[in-house]
């Protein structure tokens, strides 16, 4: 088995909001959660503790409870540790603002008989076959919203965690049923990889190549190597920005299983 990682910031003056684990297990099979901290508007969010603070404990809940709790679906998984992040902090914040500390999740889970995944907002994930072929399982409510009304904050916060909007990991365990999650069999998947938008994107913004060709480049030079492949295509004067910042925290995790 083979799994590499990595993770960079947007911007080394910001604490890089990404959070990216993969654990072994004692029981055999493993564990991969991906996670990118929404970035809020200016104007706050009702927490003192801020997104990297949200991004750690979430992400340490459910890497502790997708290894030691193998009966939990993920769904059951990311509910309980949206619950455990939420408790954390009811006393001291306030989780009712419509930009609380939230995220996006990948996790991937497997044992010798299923691979199991669940996908929440804009990250992506990449299964492999063993012949070649790549699937991105993807939620893509985000991407159905238009371009001109991500431009609005207030926009913007009447979609979050809204029916006809999209959804993200933030105080409300509810939102675990809004994931895209199912499993397949080990013996269907060669490989998987999970990637935030920052490092996604030198595909689905850039058009740089395909899922497999993406997926090529994390087995040929790793995660830091498609992290930099993403740095030199955004430092490029002649290419716009994407979305609304040149660069973004990019982190990335592919494991050979």
């Amino acid at each position: 088995m083979r799994i590499d990682l990595a993770s960079a910031p947007g911007d080394p003056e910001r604490p890089n909001e990404d959070w990216v684990s993969a654990a072994l297990p004692a029981c055999g099979g493993g564990v991969l959660v991906v996670l990118d901290g929404v970035t809020p508007p200016r104007g706050g969010d009702g927490c003192v503790h801020g997104v990297p603070w949200f991004a750690a404990r979430l992400g340490g809940r459910l890497a502790e409870l997708s290894g030691s709790r193998r009966d939990m679906p993920l769904t059951a998984v990311l509910a309980e540790a949206v619950r455990a992040t939420a408790g954390a902090h009811r006393d001291s914040c306030d989780l009712s603002h419509v930009r609380t500390p939230q995220a996006t999740v990948v996790v991937v889970r497997w044992d010798e008989a299923w691979v199991e995944h669940l996908v929440l907002s804009d990250s992506v994930l990449l299964l492999e076959e063993p012949g070649g072929a790549v699937t991105a399982v993807l939620d893509d409510r985000l991407d159905r919203v238009p371009r001109e009304v991500l431009r609005s904050v207030a926009a913007t916060d009447a979609l979050r965690n809204a029916e006809g909007g999209f959804f993200t990991a933030a105080a409300d365990p509810a939102v675990a049923a809004r994931a895209v999650a199912g499993r397949t069999p080990r013996g269907q998947v060669r490989a998987v990889a999970a990637l935030t938008d920052g490092a996604s994107r030198w595909t689905d913004t850039f058009g740089e190549g395909d899922w497999a060709a993406c997926l090529g480049v994390l087995r040929a030079e790793g995660a830091r190597g498609l992290i930099g492949r993403v740095r030199a295509v955004e430092s490029d004067p002649a290419r716009p920005p994407a979305r609304h910042k040149r660069h973004d925290d990019a982190s990335a995790v592919y494991a050979e299983l």
